[in-house]
C-alpha cells in the first residue's frame, strides 16, 4: 500500500480549507496546479480528478489525499463530470515526506505496527467513521472564520490528518483481533465437540454452550473448517464410532444409541454416507487387524 509518511514532531502547516459542492452534474473540477497537499473528503456523489497521469475515482465516504509535484505535473483536472460534494484542506510540511510501500501486516499476520512520531496515510482510501472527521473540518472551518491564530490552525489541521492516521490503522489493529477471536472460538468449538462426542450433541447445544446465535456460529465455523458445523458433529460422531467397532465389542445397536442415534437403521445410513462402508463391513475390515496385530 502506497503510504505518505507524515512527522509529526512538528505540526503540520495550515494553509486553506473549505466545502464545495457542485452546482451541476455536469461539473468538472477545473484544471490547476497544486503547490501544497490536498485533501479531500467526500460527502455526497462522486470525485473524479486527475494528477499526475493517474485518474482517481473518489467515493462518498472515501478520501483522497494529493501530493506538490514539481511543474507541469502537477495539474490536477476532472476527467469526467458529475455532481458531487467534498470537503478540502490544504496544508504544508516543514520536513521531507516519504512516500513508501508498507506492508499492511507483520510475518504473524498481525497489523504492522506504527512510529509514534509518524503518521501513515495512503493515498486514498475509505473512513470507517467520516463524520468523525467531518466534525474536526468543521471545527477547523470555524476556526478560520472567527481568527484563531495560525499556530492552533495548524494543530487543528495535523488533528484532522491524525485521525485518518487512527481510523485506517486501528481498525486493522481491531480486525486482526476479530480474527483472533474467532479463531479462539473455531479451537474451542473443535475441542468441545471432540470431548461432547459421545453425547446428542446438535448445533444448538454448542451454540449454547458458548453462547452465541446459531446461525452466527455455525457460518464463523464454515467460514473457517470449509465445512459446516453439523458435519463437522456428525463427523466426530463417526470418528468415535469407528474407534467403538474396532476397539470395543458393542453391538451395532449399542454404539448408535451411544453417539445419539435412535436406532441402528439411521446410524448404519449415515455411517454409509460418509464412509462408504456399513458398519458391520467396517468392523469386519479392521477389528481384527486392529485389536490382534504384533
Amino acid at each position: 500500500m502506497y503510504t505518505f509518511e507524515l512527522k509529526i514532531e512538528h505540526p503540520l502547516e495550515y494553509v486553506l480549507t473549505g466545502k464545495f459542492e457542485a452546482p451541476s452534474p455536469n461539473w468538472v473540477h477545473e484544471d490547476f496546479p497544486l503547490i501544497d497537499y490536498e485533501l479531500f473528503i467526500i460527502t455526497e456523489g462522486t470525485l473524479y480528478i486527475s494528477y499526475h497521469g493517474v485518474d482517481y475515482t473518489v467515493k462518498s465516504g472515501e478520501f483522497l489525499l494529493l501530493p506538490p509535484l514539481p511543474p507541469p505535473g502537477n495539474r490536477r483536472r476532472g476527467f469526467r463530470p458529475s455532481f458531487c460534494s467534498f470537503y478540502w484542506l490544504h496544508f504544508a510540511c516543514s520536513h521531507e515526506v516519504k512516500v513508501t510501500e508498507i506492508p499492511e501486516t507483520q510475518s504473524d499476520g498481525s497489523p504492522l505496527a506504527l512510529h509514534e512520531q509518524s503518521l501513515f496515510i495512503p493515498k486514498q482510501a475509505a473512513l470507517p467513521n467520516s463524520e468523525k472527521v467531518l466534525v474536526l473540518m468543521r471545527q477547523l472551518q470555524d476556526a478560520v472564520k472567527t481568527n484563531y491564530s495560525r499556530v492552533i490552525r495548524n494543530y487543528m489541521s495535523t488533528v484532522i490528518l491524525c485521525e485518518l492516521h487512527s481510523q485506517i490503522h486501528d481498525t486493522s489493529q481491531l480486525n486482526f483481533r476479530n480474527k483472533k477471536s474467532q479463531k479462539q472460538i473455531y479451537h474451542d468449538i473443535i475441542d468441545f465437540v471432540t470431548q461432547n462426542a459421545a453425547n446428542n450433541l446438535k448445533v444448538t447445544d454448542v451454540a449454547h454452550h458458548f453462547g452465541y446465535n446459531e446461525k452466527y456460529l455455525s457460518h464463523l465455523f464454515r467460514t473457517i473448517a470449509g465445512i459446516p458445523l453439523k458435519q463437522f458433529i456428525l463427523k466426530g460422531k463417526m470418528d468415535l464410532a469407528n474407534f467403538m467397532l474396532t476397539d470395543t465389542n458393542h453391538s451395532i445397536g449399542e454404539i448408535a444409541a451411544s453417539i445419539g442415534f435412535s436406532d441402528s437403521h439411521h446410524f448404519a445410513k449415515a455411517y454409509k454416507k460418509i464412509n462408504g462402508l456399513t458398519p458391520t463391513e467396517y468392523r469386519n475390515a479392521f477389528s481384527k487387524r486392529l485389536l490382534y496385530h504384533k
